[in-house]
């Protein structure tokens, strides 16, 4: 009894003893379901999109075996994704396999810190129409968030899609990605729009990951069709601007050293181009446009050495309309007569032509010293045979042409008011 007084717990022990192992039974159900769990990833993994899929708005499943890690930086794995507006035909996203590495601290942020350690994505398939529509769709944002990826991106053979062209083949190596640092990247791809294609391996700089930040880019790129390439090694930078279904680059400095192939032909020159670019509609242009070309190599190479201003655009169709001065008329172009083929001083031109990119349909020339005028009609690329020709070809050129001068010397006879008129049937 003096026992029971002086310690008056001892009777509930049994109690107590109860609490602890029910506490204990708890914990061990809980260590065999999260053994379960972990021992079936697509269940962590399904959850996970769908969690990710609520908060944006999509539907993202992944088809194929998933895999994550918890030890060290978490990591999720999944293969086969498929992310599409609820109801829509098309995905705006798919790929092969999608890694996603990020540190404990932005799991516990609950979304307010948005870094990421490495984002890795194989044979992703970005449909362009389908996410512009899912933005539209989206609530307007007060700021555009920019996420830190501190180990970078990584795609292989990635593709982009829209109406008209597409990107295949992309290869992005991103090192690290900050939201007030500069960003570097290299960029691999091929650019299609039927029938030409523009294969790419650029080296991209960026000042800032913002909307409007200053752009430079350098590296190789090619401009095909059939039966012709033009390939090149390029440096281009200015101020970058993306829209919805457009990029601008106002203004840009492209700078070029490049070479006309076709067959065994090679024509080296280099080009210097400034003015506001855009890309709309699958169009390349620049309006308006200061342009400077020189010819390199020899004094064989037709390509003419010149400065102009005007307008071009490239896209199915090529589009120059320029007005400039020519340093000298090349040495392998059909002579010209008094008083224009004065070297001395260069040679004022106008130049038109709307045709296929390759410059094999009718071009318009026009060339003016004084009151004297030539206005003529060719294709380059019969012209360019008539040169390789030489003395083996025809004695007059393939082009149309009038030429208008008030006095013409000709073997010690002096012409006036005098008009020239030169056919060839076969243009049209």
């Amino acid at each position: 009894m003096v026992a029971d007084t002086a310690n008056p717990a001892a009777k509930p022990a049994p109690r107590r003893a109860r609490r602890w192992l029910l506490a204990f039974a708890v914990l061990g159900l809980l260590s065999v379901l999260a053994l379960v769990w972990i021992s079936r990833p697509q269940r962590a993994a399904a959850l996970i999109l769908d969690r990710a899929g609520a908060a944006l708005g999509l539907e993202i499943s992944a088809a194929g075996v998933s895999e994550y890690r918890l030890r060290g930086t978490p990591m999720l794995l999944v293969r086969e994704v498929i992310v599409r507006e609820p109801g829509a035909a098309t995905p705006l996203l798919s790929a092969k396999r999608i890694q996603l590495s990020l540190p404990w601290s932005t799991l516990r942020s609950r979304g307010d810190q948005l870094t990421v350690e490495r984002i890795e994505l194989d044979a992703p398939l970005l449909d362009l129409p389908a996410l512009q529509h899912w933005l539209a769709s989206r609530p307007p944002s007060p700021q555009t968030r920019i996420p830190t990826l501190t180990d970078g991106l990584r795609i292989v053979d990635g593709r982009i899609v829209n109406h008209d062209w597409r990107i295949e083949g992309i290869q992005a190596e991103l090192p690290a990605l900050y939201p007030d640092r500069p960003v570097r990247a290299r960029l691999r791809g091929r650019y299609l729009d039927a029938p030409m294609a523009i294969p790419f391996d650029l080296a991209v700089a960026l000042s800032r990951p913002a909307p409007a930040a200053g752009l430079g880019a350098n590296g190789r790129i090619a401009i095909e069709q059939s039966g012709w390439r033009l390939p090149a090694t390029v440096a281009l930078s200015g101020p970058l601007r993306i829209g919805d279904d457009e990029l601008t680059i106002v203004p840009a400095l492209l700078g070029a050293a490049a070479s006309y192939e076709s067959g065994d032909t090679r024509l080296p020159f280099a080009l210097g181009l400034h003015g506001p670019l855009k890309f709309d509609e699958a169009v390349w242009s620049l309006e308006p446009v200061a342009l400077a070309l020189r010819a390199r190599g020899d004094a064989s190479n037709p390509i003419p050495t010149l400065d102009a201003t005007g307008a071009l655009a490239l896209g199915r169709r090529l589009v120059l309309q320029l007005d400039g001065r020519l340093a000298q008329w090349p040495q392998a172009w059909p002579a010209l007569p008094a008083p224009l083929d004065d070297a001395s001083a260069p040679l004022p031109f106008e130049l038109r032509y709307v045709g296929r990119p390759d410059l094999s349909e009718t071009i318009g020339l026009r060339l003016s010293r004084g009151q004297t005028q030539a206005d003529s009609e060719f294709r380059l690329p019969a012209v360019l045979a008539w040169i390789e020709a030489g003395e083996r070809g025809a004695p007059l050129p393939p082009l149309r042409a009038k030429l208008r001068t008030p006095k013409l010397e000709i073997s010690g006879a002096t012409l006036e008011a005098v008009e020239i008129e030169l056919g060839d049937e076969e243009l049209p």
